[in-house]
C-alpha cells in the first residue's frame, strides 16, 4: 500500500492546503519519504460535517453490525503485515518485538470492544414500568438507556504510535459508542497513521457505513487540533499527551459556544512506596526491578515509575547502590522524537541544577543524537515537600528516590501528591498495616493501585482503569484504557410512555437483543 501523504477524509484522500512536512526517522536521524501535507480549515470542515452527517445513521445501527465493523478494522490492519511494523520502527525508533506487542494489543482492543457490544450491559438498559394503580399518584411507563455523544475528535499519541493512535483504544471506544470519529495523526508517525488510516476507511466501505465515520486529519502545529476541537460537530476529545497540549485544548472546548468534554491523559509520575519489611528482605530485588520498569522503551511510557519512597536508612541505602550500579551500566536509548528528546534533557537538567536533588547516577551516553541518557536523583522527604519542581514530571528514563524520616513523613509525602494514573505498594505481610494506612490516601491520589509489581504494562481488560485525577486526566471518572472506556463516550436517554414500536431495541418488553436489562430494579435477561 502506497503511503502518499494525504489526510483521508471519509471516503476520499486529499492533499491538505496547509505546510508540507516529513516524518523523521529518529535513529538515522533523517526525513522519511514522502512528503505529508497539513490539513487546513476546508478539511477540517469537510471532515467533521461528514461526521455530523453520519452520526444519527452510524449510531442506529445494531450493535452487531458495529462489532463486525471494528473486527473487519482488526482484520485489516493485520493485513498491512510487515509495512506496517516496518514504517513504525522507522517513524518511532522502537524495535519490531514492541511494536508487534502493541500491534496485538491494538487489535485485541478492537476485538475486546466487540465482545463488548455483543454482550450488552454497556447500553444500561433500565424498565421501571406504568403503575397506574399506584397510590397516591400513579407511574408513568419509564425506560433508560445509553447513546453516543455525537463525532469525536482523537488525537494520536506520540509513545504509542499503534495501541494510543489511529486506531487505538479513544477509537476503539469511540466507535463501538456509535460516535464517528475524526482524528489529528499524531506528526511523529504520520505513515503510520496513514496505514491505519486506510486500513480503517477499507473497513467502513465494506461493512456499507457513511463515509463520515471516520476521517484522519495529516499536519503540523497546533493550529489543526484547535480548529478540530473548536468545529461545532465535535461534541467529545479523546486526549493522550502532555499537561500543556491537554490544557490548551480543554480551554479551547470550554470557551465554544457549548462547550464539550475533553478526556485528556496528561502527566503522572506514579509514585512507588517501598514499605519497611519489602525493602528489607529484598533491596537488591526491588532495585532490579526497578530499573527494568524504568528503562523501559527508553522510559517513555505514561505509567513510568518516576518517584520512589522508602524510610531513610540501611535498607534504603542498599537499594540505592543497587540501582545506581545498574543503571550506570545501562546504554542510552533513542527516543521516539527529537522533541520528546530535547524535553527530557531540560527536565534531567532541571534535576540536576536543583540544589535540593542529588544525582545518584547516569547511563551510559551516546555520541548519536536523539537518545535519552538515563539518571537516578535522590532528595530527603522535607525538600520534596516544599520544593514543587522536584513533583515535575520528567518524561523519560529519570527517576527521583524520596528519603523519608519515617511514617509520618511518608504519608505527609502521599498527602501532599498530585493526581496520578498509579501508585505501587511493593510489600511483605509485615507491611500490611501501614499498607491499609496508605491505601485511603492513594485511593483519593490515584486510578490504579498495585501491589508488589511495577506500573509499566496496562492490560487491556474489564477491570482495568487507567485515568485518575487531575492532572493525570482531565477528568477522573473516566478510563483510557479497558472496556468501561466506552462509557466517556455515551450520555443516557430516558423514554416516557412511548408505544413499544417507537421503543428503542434494548428496552423493549420482547428484549429482541438478548441483553441484561434492569426491570423494576432487578437485572433479567
Amino acid at each position: 500500500m502506497n503511503i502518499t501523504g494525504e489526510s483521508l477524509i471519509g471516503a476520499s484522500c486529499i492533499k491538505g492546503a496547509g505546510a508540507d512536512f516529513f516524518a523523521f526517522d529518529p535513529a538515522a536521524g533523517k526525513d522519511l519519504e514522502p512528503a505529508f501535507h497539513t490539513a487546513g480549515k476546508a478539511e477540517i470542515d469537510c471532515a467533521c460535517e461528514l461526521a455530523r452527517i453520519a452520526f444519527d445513521p452510524y449510531r442506529a445501527t445494531d450493535p452487531e453490525t458495529r462489532a463486525r465493523f471494528l473486527e473487519s478494522i482488526a482484520h485489516h490492519i493485520i493485513e498491512l503485515g510487515d509495512q506496517l511494523i516496518e514504517r513504525a520502527m522507522q517513524e518511532s525508533g522502537l524495535p519490531r518485538a514492541r511494536l508487534e506487542g502493541e500491534r496485538g494489543r491494538t487489535v485485541g482492543q478492537l476485538r475486546l470492544f466487540a465482545e463488548v457490544l455483543r454482550e450488552g450491559s454497556w447500553q444500561e438498559a433500565r424498565i421501571d414500568p406504568a403503575l397506574p394503580e399506584r397510590q397516591p399518584l400513579p407511574r408513568v411507563d419509564l425506560r433508560l438507556r445509553m447513546i453516543g455523544l455525537g463525532p469525536v475528535a482523537v488525537f494520536g499519541a506520540s509513545n504509542f504510535p499503534l495501541a494510543f493512535s489511529v486506531a487505538g483504544g479513544d477509537t476503539a471506544a469511540a466507535l463501538a459508542a456509535g460516535c464517528p470519529v475524526v482524528v489529528k495523526a499524531h506528526p511523529a508517525h504520520p505513515g503510520t497513521s496513514e496505514l491505519v488510516g486506510r486500513a480503517i476507511q477499507r473497513a467502513v466501505a465494506e461493512a456499507g457505513l457513511p463515509e463520515g465515520v471516520f476521517s484522519l486529519l495529516t499536519g503540523v502545529g497546533n493550529q489543526l487540533g484547535a480548529e478540530l476541537v473548536r468545529h461545532p460537530a465535535i461534541q467529545a476529545v479523546g486526549f493522550t499527551g502532555s499537561r500543556q497540549g491537554g490544557l490548551a485544548l480543554m480551554a479551547v472546548a470550554a470557551a465554544r459556544p457549548q462547550p464539550i468534554p475533553v478526556y485528556a491523559e496528561m502527566s503522572s509520575i506514579n509514585p512507588v512506596f517501598l514499605l519497611p519489611h519489602a525493602l528489607a528482605e529484598k533491596a537488591e530485588a526491588l532495585a532490579a526491578g526497578f530499573v527494568d520498569s524504568l528503562l523501559l522503551g527508553v522510559g517513555q511510557f505514561c505509567t513510568n515509575p518516576g518517584l520512589v519512597l522508602a524510610l531513610a536508612g540501611p535498607d534504603l541505602e542498599r537499594f540505592s547502590a543497587t540501582a545506581a550500579e545498574q543503571l550506570a551500566q545501562r546504554h542510552a536509548g533513542t527516543m521516539l522524537s527529537a522533541g520528546i528528546q530535547r524535553a527530557y534533557e531540560q527536565g534531567v537538567g532541571r534535576l540536576a541544577g536543583n540544589r535540593h536533588a542529588r544525582q545518584l547516577s547516569h547511563g551510559i551516553a551516546s555520541e548519536t543524537g536523539g537518545k535519552g541518557v538515563p539518571a537516578l536523583f535522590s532528595a530527603g522527604a522535607e525538600d520534596f515537600l516544599t520544593d514543587p519542581q522536584l513533583s515535575e514530571e520528567v518524561f523519560g528514563p529519570a527517576s527521583l528516590l524520596i528519603a523519608c524520616k519515617d511514617v509520618a513523613q511518608m504519608h505527609e509525602v502521599a498527602e501532599r501528591l498530585e493526581g496520578q494514573l498509579t501508585a505501587t505498594l511493593q510489600m511483605s505481610d509485615g507491611d500490611h498495616a501501614l499498607a491499609r494506612d496508605l491505601l485511603p490516601v492513594l485511593e483519593r491520589k490515584v486510578g490504579r493501585i498495585l501491589a508488589n509489581g511495577f506500573p509499566t504494562g496496562v492490560e487491556v481488560s474489564y477491570s482495568m482503569v487507567h485515568g485518575g485525577p487531575f492532572p493525570a486526566t482531565s477528568d477522573s471518572r473516566g478510563t483510557s484504557v479497558g472496556t468501561a472506556a466506552i462509557q466517556r463516550f455515551l450520555r443516557p436517554v430516558s423514554y416516557q410512555n412511548l408505544p413499544q414500536t417507537l421503543l428503542p431495541a434494548a428496552i423493549q418488553d420482547g428484549n429482541p437483543l438478548a441483553i441484561w436489562q434492569r426491570i423494576n430494579g432487578q437485572l433479567k435477561k
